[in-house]
């Protein structure tokens, strides 16, 4: 009989960050992913004496890393009832995507995270610290870019897996990269971040290195990590005005959306270092120390998009995604009337 393989992938209790955990299925070859159970007593999701939870399969790809038809499969957690497990974030972020699908919400996540080796960043020396910040973003050679094989294998599989991977580059501080998915879907862009953060911990498991998405991974004088979120609706993809407008209406759900958008986002979110801090709320043009950023190229041109800079490297997608969409397309209904 022909069979496959399905990665099945899905996120866990850990707090106060969620981790992905997986497992494999043999499938025979034509049949789609089943739901399948698992211990949630051993990932923060339920008591040893009630462990059983299912997983729910929700979106498949190709499995760049097993090759042939194998799939990875991103799962909601559900309850044995069939009701979404209290972790399972995605199924409100559906549940306002549907709500608000008129608005036609596009986002574009940029995802940066820190490669480390061991106790310290990759390339780091054992003793001190690297040159000061400056020439490590966007760079070029062995003296200011570490991991770049890693990146790129990653790049090639995120393809391969059929994701709208949009780009990444080096970052600011050294060993730290990003990558960017999108445009698409609220939901589409939250499972495609989830599984493309999946394969970049499985791909640099071969080359003995770990990514942590920690919004900070070196105090001090170095930039932290974030998850910049850009996002627009029709509208505002036709008017500078309701790009105005969004940005403006998220200042009202600011604490919110704080303390939604990653833990320990008051270390990242201090005012220095690219960002505004998490105290306050502040839109500006072309403004990397703003909570909300517009773009140059969208006051020129008069339509476009935004930039929420606020969201951490840890953050939930679903999450992020939900609060932007629920918070601008209900004011924008609201000023309609």
């Amino acid at each position: 009989m022909s069979v496959y393989k399905a990665q099945y992938i899905w996120i866990d209790g850990k707090k106060p960050t969620s981790h992905l955990r997986g497992k494999t299925k043999i499938i025979p070859t034509g049949e789609a992913p089943p739901e399948w159970g698992f211990d949630g007593s051993s990932t923060n999701q339920a008591v040893g004496h009630a462990s059983d939870l299912v997983l729910k399969p929700v979106y498949t790809c190709p499995d760049p890393i097993r090759g042939g038809h194998d799939k990875l499969v991103m799962c909601e957690v559900m309850n044995t009832d069939g009701t979404p497990h209290e972790t399972n974030k995605r199924a409100l972020c559906v549940q306002t995507a549907e709500k608000y699908a008129a608005h036609e919400m596009w986002y574009g996540i940029e995802q940066e995270y820190t490669f480390f080796e061991g106790i310290k960043p990759l390339g780091w020396p054992d003793n001190g610290f690297p040159a000061p910040q400056g020439g490590y973003y966007c760079g070029v050679g062995a003296d200011e870019v570490y991991g770049r094989d890693i990146v790129e294998a990653h790049l090639e599989a995120c393809l391969d897996a059929g994701l709208a991977i949009s780009g990444i580059n080096a970052e600011v501080m050294p060993a730290q990269w990003e990558f960017q998915v999108g445009p698409v879907g609220p939901v589409e862009c939250s499972d495609q971040l989830w599984i493309a953060r999946w394969l970049l911990y499985r791909i640099a498991e071969d080359f003995g290195v770990s990514a942590t998405l920690h919004p900070k991974p070196v105090k001090g004088d170095w930039n932290g990590a974030g998850a910049h979120t850009n996002f627009s609706t029709a509208t505002m993809r036709e008017s500078i005005d309701a790009c105005m407008a969004a940005a403006n209406s998220l200042e009202a759900r600011h604490d919110l959306h704080i303390a939604n958008y990653g833990a320990d986002i008051d270390e990242r979110l201090t005012g220095e270092h690219e960002t505004c801090s998490y105290r306050d709320f502040k839109v500006g043009v072309s403004d990397r120390g703003a909570s909300i950023r517009v773009p140059w190229q969208v006051a020129r041109d008069g339509k476009g998009y935004i930039e929420d800079r606020r969201p951490n490297a840890n953050m939930d997608p679903y999450v992020v995604t939900q609060l932007i969409t629920d918070g601008v397309c209900a004011a924008a209904e609201a000023a309609a009337k």
